[in-house]
C-alpha cells in the first residue's frame, strides 16, 4: 500500500494515476510545462472544459502540491497565476511521454483522409 497526501493507493501506479489522472489534470500540466499561464490563458487553451471543472482540477493539483497559485492583490482587477512546483516539474518527462504517444498515435493508427 501507499500513501500520499492522505489517500491509499494500491500501488504505485494507482498512485501516479491518482495525481494526475482524469480527464483535464494532465492537459492542464501540459500546458504549465512551458511556464506560468494565467486562470483566462488557460481557459483559452482548454476551451471544452467548464469553468467549475477546470478550478475544481486546479484546487486538486494546487492541495497535492504539483502547482502553486499566485494571486496579486496590488491593483484591480485580480490576477491569479498559476505554475508548475519544484515537484510538479519532476512529472514533466512522464507528461512529455503522454503527449508524445499521442502524436505517435495519431501519425501511426488515424484514420488517414486524403
Amino acid at each position: 500500500m501507499y500513501k500520499f497526501k492522505g489517500k491509499e493507493y494500491p500501488c504505485c501506479a494507482s498512485l501516479t494515476m491518482g495525481v494526475i489522472g482524469g480527464k483535464w489534470k494532465t492537459v492542464i500540466l501540459f500546458h504549465l510545462m512551458d511556464g506560468t499561464l494565467r486562470y483566462n490563458e488557460l481557459r483559452k487553451e482548454m476551451p471544452t472544459v467548464t469553468e467549475r471543472t477546470l478550478s475544481l482540477q486546479l484546487k486538486t493539483l494546487e492541495e497535492d502540491g504539483i502547482i502553486k497559485r499566485k494571486v496579486y492583490t496590488s491593483k484591480p482587477p485580480l490576477k491569479v497565476e498559476y505554475s508548475l512546483t519544484d515537484f510538479g516539474k519532476t512529472l514533466i518527462p512522464i507528461i512529455k511521454s503522454i503527449a508524445d504517444w499521442g502524436v505517435f498515435v495519431v501519425d501511426e493508427y488515424s484514420t488517414k483522409t486524403a
